[in-house]
């Protein structure tokens, strides 16, 4: 078995692309965006004989607490092969010691189960205060007709669309950068009407521009007599069609413009060859002072699967300075109620 780093997007994505568990946070563009943002990355193939097995990528960040190494939806290995687990963590240990990481954090493409925490238990890792990307997420299968799924979605989901389908509404898809400029505006104003911390500009268009290069993004538009009422950001790679961001106005709040757009993204999805949408984050039903309660109750009205990743697991490096990123996330998440 040999462990290499990943050097060529073909090969790369030739294998993680081609995993139906995969999505894009283990793509090769994701990476690029982070080499964007003036960001370390590493991507490591895991061979046995000449056979890719395995992979995973990850993302240097640096905090005031200390640096360490993110990888989330990976690693895209067989948890069940025990020389694949072994030697893939013991290379991770090994990354995450040459940036000299105060810990790890990885988020495995696993759904949740005992024993894939035995299996990260027995490699030393342990359950971080902070999450790592999305680790409760609604799915739709796209092998489902638009009929099906419609039979499948909520009374008042389908009173929306029909509501939306009988304005004249106007939706767009395309990787045009003037619909990145216009995002970033509406994002922005989407923040300050629902209180929350809008990304930057400029973290938006990198994102954007590094999708691009694989013919990978679309953003979706949904206008009624020339006005923007809403928008999606989508990733489509591999078998899987993100939905990354959404954005709308108060207007499109009034029109139901959100269900338009993510039905016509599901059509194109089906056209890639894509078989999972992923509609990302929800919270459980029963924790309505949630932040993300209302949003996760509008994902829920598609009628889709709710899916639960493996929670993000921490590989301690530096025990002391650990302590210290422990006691500032705990207070963190409390703070902010996720």
């Amino acid at each position: 078995m040999k462990i290499t780093d990943g050097d060529d997007r073909g090969v790369w994505d030739g294998f993680v692309a081609g995993l139906e568990a995969a999505n894009f946070l283990q793509s090769w563009d994701f990476y690029e965006f982070h080499k964007a943002r003036g960001k370390k990355v590493v991507r490591r193939l895991v061979y046995r004989g000449k056979e890719i097995v395995g992979a995973y990528a990850g993302v240097v960040e640096t905090a005031k607490r200390g640096t360490y190494l993110a990888i989330a939806g990976g690693p895209l290995i067989d948890f069940a092969d025990e020389e694949i687990v072994s030697e893939v963590f013991s290379d991770i240990r090994e990354q995450g010691e040459k940036y000299s990481c105060v810990f790890v954090r990885v988020r495995p493409q696993e759904v949740m189960s005992e024993n894939i925490l035995r299996i990260l238990s027995k490699q030393g890792l342990k359950r971080a205060p902070m999450y790592l990307s999305v680790e409760y997420a609604g799915i739709l299968d796209l092998r489902w007709s638009r009929e099906e799924i419609l039979a499948g979605a909520s009374q008042g989901f389908r009173r929306k669309l029909r509501k939306a389908e009988k304005l004249d509404i106007e939706v767009t898809a395309t990787a045009d950068e003037a619909a990145i400029k216009e995002f970033c505006r509406l994002e922005k104003l989407h923040a300050e009407r629902q209180q929350y911390v809008a990304f930057s500009g400029e973290f938006l268009r990198k994102q954007f521009e590094a999708f691009r290069e694989g013919g990978e993004v679309l953003i979706y538009t949904a206008r009624k007599d020339g006005e923007v009422l809403a928008q999606n950001f989508m990733i489509f790679y591999g078998a899987e069609a993100s939905y990354h961001y959404g954005v709308s106005s108060q207007l499109g709040t009034k029109y139901s413009a959100a269900p338009l757009l993510h039905m016509q993204a599901m059509d194109e999805a089906r056209k890639r060859g894509c078989i999972r949408y992923n509609l990302w984050g929800i919270v459980g039903r029963e924790e309505t002072e949630h932040r993300f309660y209302g949003v996760s109750e509008f994902k829920r009205s598609f009628g889709c699967e709710e899916l639960r990743y493996t929670p993000a697991h921490d590989m301690v490096l530096k025990p002391a300075k650990y302590q210290i990123t422990k006691l500032v996330e705990t207070a963190r998440k409390k703070k902010r109620h996720v």
